[in-house]
């Protein structure tokens, strides 16, 4: 049982069996969430008290590896959570902005041959609190970063290892702890769900959370290349797809975006940038154009700066509100799955 797995209320039960008052749930639970703090930071707290919590509902938050890039702004960690999943979080320091990917699964099961997380397979769903206690170091972590950019987290985006509407109970269940006022007390419109097309659980991502942003890994403009490229499409083809992010638009009144990753000889041609422009304008959607991060066991390779720009071009000219998403932190291996993957190959090595 991790600490960021309960309610006030249920800790306010755990403490109230441990013969404590009222108020330390509070105290607790206001540390954690609006503070940040550990158990040993936690000084408002008796020494006996704080050594059982850390015994009976630890944080189970433990930083594996982490490494810096881009004069520090770029900041990626491994964690093992609730003594059991190994994830990669990312801290992306902007000029205006602060913010954080995490992860939702360890693993994947989408299948997707480009992704160094979809190569490893799904190993194991994120409970709701292993998904915010990413947030939580997240939060830490922005007070350490270059006076250049902002130091308090203001964005998540569920971008990292995983499928979050794969995991739908306990993505909703961390989008509930993110946005709980009493809690962690970030906005709604701060974070943005990303789905490479989970049709079914778009509709009630806007039921319960209409004001979170949607993201839509889409990668390919029909189904032929998607269905090579994205196996659930399969199951969920674009027609589908298409219907419930423009339910979902009508739903929230807000613009949906469209994530493309560049691949060479793959998906940016002028013909797929044309497709894609006639789906942006059914969807009212903003195109982030984003150069792949080449993994290893992957044959895909990376468009090249001048393909990228000419692929800008044709959606700009079509009228398709598009941008290019900047590389941060490539050589700390910062696109998701590569640091577990690099993890992962080290201790085969060690152990052969």
């Amino acid at each position: 049982m991790s600490l960021f797995d309960l309610s006030l209320e249920q800790l306010a039960d755990h403490l109230s069996g441990l013969g404590e008052p009222g108020y330390r749930a509070r105290q607790v639970h206001d540390g954690v969430w609006k503070r940040g703090s550990t158990y040993e930071e936690m000084t408002d707290l008796p020494a006996t008290l704080r050594a059982r919590l850390a015994e009976e509902v630890p944080l189970g938050v433990e930083v594996v590896e982490e490494r810096t890039a881009d004069g520090g702004s770029t900041r990626k960690a491994l964690l093992w959570l609730g003594g059991r999943h190994l994830v990669e979080v990312v801290l992306m320091g902007y000029r205006e902005r602060v913010t954080t990917c995490v992860s939702s699964q360890s693993g994947c099961a989408m299948g997707c041959g480009f992704c160094a997380t979809g190569q490893m397979g799904l190993r194991n769903n994120l409970t709701g609190g292993e998904i915010a206690a990413q947030a939580w170091w997240a939060r830490r972590e922005a007070a350490a970063l270059p006076s250049s950019t902002p130091r308090r987290l203001s964005n998540i985006v569920f971008m990292g290892m995983g499928e979050p509407l794969a995991n739908e109970r306990n993505t909703f269940g961390a989008l509930a702890r993110l946005t709980d006022p009493r809690g962690f007390g970030l906005g709604d419109r701060h974070i943005t769900v990303s789905t490479i097309g989970v049709v079914p659980a778009i509709a009630r991502l806007a039921e319960r959370f209409p004001q979170v942003g949607l993201a839509v890994s889409l990668h390919a403009a029909d189904d032929e290349l998607r269905n090579e490229l994205v196996p659930v499409n399969r199951l969920w083809p674009l027609a589908e797809l298409e219907r419930a992010v423009l339910a979902w638009h009508v739903a929230t009144r807000r613009r949906p975006s469209i994530e493309w990753a560049m691949m060479a000889g793959t998906n940016d041609g002028d013909d797929q940038a044309r497709k894609l422009s006639a789906i942006a304008h059914r969807l009212a959607a903003h195109v982030n154009l984003i150069p792949l991060n080449p993994t290893p066991g992957s044959t895909v390779l990376p468009s090249p700066p001048e393909r990228i720009a000419a692929f800008a071009g044709v959606l700009r000219d079509a009228g398709v509100n598009v941008t290019v998403r900047g590389t941060r932190g490539r050589e700390i291996e910062a696109a998701c799955g590569q640091l577990r993957w690099e993890h992962d190959r080290a201790e085969v090595s060690s152990s052969a």
